[in-house]
């Protein structure tokens, strides 16, 4: 297979803001009983940073502002409730967690009004304790103040149920939006990534499938579908595959369970769009199914280590190729998309990209006590270069390295983890295959450290009451974001050094060699791989 599709203008273009991953976990699929969620906030336009609403009573008639959550645009207001919970990111303090992936769907759909995407997420967490509420909660939020943004996957769970609830709305036509929303069992994995994966609804099975009324009547009215209610597909009705929707989006899918299933071979031609391409878009492929059962349970940091895949040891990736240069590089420039001499091209998009504001592995955990909590794993910038620090869901302060106005995309803060982070990778982009195991020799010893301490800890916060309890655990999550922040700044001024110029620093146990005068050596002259002089050799060979 090329590491670059070529295909003809039969294929739509894919544009979207926001393009995120989510990878959901059953509690009797994880290796301790936790239910987990991912999601990768990939955005040019956002800055990274993490989200805090401290718990709240407010009086009757108050009223809460609506803005939209990728623009900062205000777009309505709502009655507030009683009392909100304590929210940490996209984790409350009953340790709900909501992620979500954006697919746009039916274009004449799309141009709502009422409440946008993200607001739905941020309300519901400050206002629901269980997967099911908030489902609820959503849904009766854009059907009373209607819906003000595009297709949307959302991930919604809690320490006893992993929820996926997929939503577009009616447009013009009417207010609200069209939703379906499915359990998925205890003993499965799931994932979308921008592209919608329903497909029919087993309107039998009430205690694990929800759906809006009118789900089908209304595509039926639209002319999205006709025939009987069980033979609906929520997928071909709202948001039908084009080209990209497989290759950009269905791929990092496939990717993900590739890792937990030896039968994910048998889809790579309906992921990677070679089947759509093939029939010139008129068959997709068989389909993956919407969720599997992993061949062995799946950890916290394994799932971290998900968020970093590059589809590396496949046909597609993004590290190997001519477009990635001769250090290997996943940095591509401009849209995915591009076309030369009237041929249509595509970069391949894998879960870990240069763009991502901020990413989490949330891990609810039903089994410790509400004084422990769930763990809310945070890190800034790129998943496959970042730190994922271990961040408990009753804290209540942001660290300051991870703090909402702790500079901006514009504004450069020395204090600010999205910033340090950012330095670090696009240094590494510059030589990527070089650099990396730098990072990754430090990003392990972190996350390896963390992962070491959260019993010591659970068992320190059992022994204290409730108050203590929220206190040591603020102070702790903060101490190991500044720290680890403050780490990652000594490995960019080292980076810095080791790669000057592009040579490479000599070293001897973790010190820059200097002669027996205290001078600094000279440096390694490391010259191209091999690979680039062969190609500059067939350059030159066919000039």
């Amino acid at each position: 297979m090329k590491k670059m599709y070529l295909i003809m203008a039969l294929c739509s273009a894919w544009v979207t803001g926001i393009a995120c991953t989510n990878f959901v976990v059953g509690k009797d699929a994880s290796i301790d009983g936790s239910t987990m969620v991912s999601y990768a906030a990939d955005s040019y336009s956002f800055y990274g940073f993490l989200h805090y609403a401290p718990a709240a009573d407010h009086n009757a008639g108050t009223v809460r502002e609506v803005k939209d959550w990728d623009t900062g645009k205000p777009l309505c207001t709502i009655p507030q409730v009683a009392h909100t919970y304590n929210v940490v990111g996209n984790m409350n303090e009953h340790q709900l967690t909501i992620g979500e992936t954006t697919w746009g769907g039916r274009p004449e759909l799309e141009i709502g009004e009422g409440i946008d995407y993200g607001s739905l997420i941020y309300i519901a967490l400050e206002r629901c304790k269980t997967a099911r509420e908030a489902i609820k909660c959503m849904t009766d939020l854009v059907a009373a103040h209607g819906y003000a943004s595009s297709g949307e996957t959302f991930s919604i769970a809690d320490p006893n149920e992993v929820w996926l609830m997929e939503l577009i709305g009616k447009g013009k036509v009417e207010k609200g939006a069209v939703w379906v929303a499915t359990r998925i069992p205890d003993d499965c994995i799931a994932a979308h990534a921008n592209q919608a994966r329903f497909t029919t609804i087993n309107f039998q099975d009430k205690e694990n499938w929800m759906w809006s009324k009118d789900v089908v009547d209304f595509a039926r009215k639209q002319g999205y579908f006709e025939g009987k209610d069980k033979d609906f597909n929520f997928q071909e009705a709202y948001a039908p595959y084009d080209f990209s929707g497989l290759y950009v989006c269905e791929a990092r899918v496939w990717s993900f369970f590739r890792k937990f299933s030896d039968e994910m071979d048998q889809y790579f031609d309906f992921a990677s769009g070679k089947t759509f391409v093939e029939t010139r878009g008129k068959y997709a492929g068989e389909r993956m199914p919407l969720y599997i059962k992993p061949n062995h349970k799946v950890s916290a940091q394994e799932l971290k280590n998900c968020m970093r895949d590059q589809y590396e040891g496949t046909p597609l990736d993004i590290t190997q190729g001519p477009d990635a240069g001769p250090w290997n590089s996943k940095l591509r420039y401009g849209s995915l998309g591009f076309q030369y001499d009237s041929v249509q091209y595509w970069f391949e998009r894998p879960i870990a990209t240069q763009q991502t504001a901020w990413s989490f592995v949330a891990q609810m955990r039903g089994y410790e006590s509400a004084k422990a909590g769930g763990i809310f794993w945070f890190g800034v910038d790129d998943a496959a270069s970042t730190v994922y620090v271990p961040i408990y869901s009753t804290i209540t302060k942001v660290p300051t390295c991870f703090a909402e106005g702790n500079g901006d995309m514009y504004t450069y803060s020395p204090t600010s983890a999205w910033w340090t982070y950012n330095i670090v990778a696009n240094w590494a982009y510059t030589k990527y295959s070089a650099m990396m195991p730098d990072i990754k020799k430090v990003q392990a010893a972190w996350e390896d450290k963390f992962n070491s301490q959260v019993a010591a800890v659970d068992a320190q916060v059992a022994e204290m009451d409730k108050e203590k309890a929220v206190e040591f655990l603020t102070k702790y999550s903060c101490a190991q974001a500044e720290e680890s922040t403050a780490a990652w700044k000594e490995l960019g001024i080292y980076l810095l050094i080791k790669y000057l110029d592009g040579q490479q620093r000599k070293e001897q146990d973790g010190q820059f060699l200097r002669n027996p005068y205290g001078q600094p050596e000279m440096p390694n002259r490391v010259p191209y791989p091999t690979s680039f002089y062969e190609n500059v050799h067939e350059h030159i060979a066919h000039e």
